[in-house]
């Protein structure tokens, strides 16, 4: 006997999925908003690097929940992101006992895994719609988080040796604010020279980096008109 499936049902079940996948979308971007517009205000707050820790590990929570619509998505997201938490909040309390290295690395592939995810998502889209704007800017804005994290990894790797701060304000680490702040410029291609790379890996990021930042927006925009026009044209 032949079961049918209810076309309501089924119609129902496909909207659910299309709103949690939008809400998901919407967090991330508002948690990438929150973090990127408070960071210079809080950080020299008094506990103000506990706020940014508080900032990015929600950063990473809505990550995980932008990659769920897939169980295997999810698996993995969590396994990574499990790690990079766990490390953070021993690191921000007993700095003896983990090294910042270690969340670091966890965050980068968590960061690299997610931007793929967004991606693919973006290029698969038949059509553009607020799901695939959303996913467009938070990929954009992941991109310069991972620099940041990359930055930092490399300065804590190397401390003092990787890059010349060319003003006399302190600190003088990549740290917190100065390493995103140092990302985006550089993703943007603005660059003031007030952050110099010196180590040939600061030098390899930072130009990588920029290389991105330009393929990205022109390969996005690309797409988008793709998308717009071939969806204008069914319609006419």
């Amino acid at each position: 006997m032949k079961v049918t499936a209810n076309p309501r049902h089924s119609a129902k079940q496909v909207m659910r999925r299309l709103g949690m996948h939008r809400f998901s979308m919407v967090q991330l971007l508002v948690a990438l908003a929150v973090l990127l517009i408070t960071a210079p205000f809080v950080e020299e707050l008094q506990g103000g690097h506990l706020i940014l820790s508080v900032l990015f590990s929600l950063v990473l929570l809505a990550a995980v929940v932008a990659v769920a619509r897939r169980k295997r998505s999810l698996a993995i997201a969590l396994l990574l992101a499990v790690p990079a938490l766990t490390a953070r909040w021993i690191n921000q309390f007993r700095p003896d006992l983990v090294h910042p290295a270690a969340f670091l690395v966890c965050a980068l592939l968590l960061l690299a895994f997610v931007i793929g995810h967004l991606l693919d998502f973006i290029l698969q889209a038949p059509v553009v719609t607020a799901d695939v704007l959303c996913a467009s800017v938070a990929a954009y804005l992941m991109l310069g988080l991972t620099w940041t994290v990359a930055y930092w990894l490399v300065d804590q790797l190397t401390p003092g040796g990787a890059f010349s701060f060319n003003t006399g304000h302190s600190p003088q680490s990549m740290n917190g604010f100065a390493g995103l702040y140092f990302s985006f410029i550089t993703l943007s291609t603005v660059g003031y020279g007030d952050i110099t790379p010196v180590s040939r890996a600061a030098r390899w990021l930072a130009a990588t980096e920029a290389t991105i930042g330009l393929l990205y927006v022109a390969v996005l925009i690309a797409r988008l008109v793709s998308l717009y026009s071939s969806a204008k044209s069914e319609i006419s």
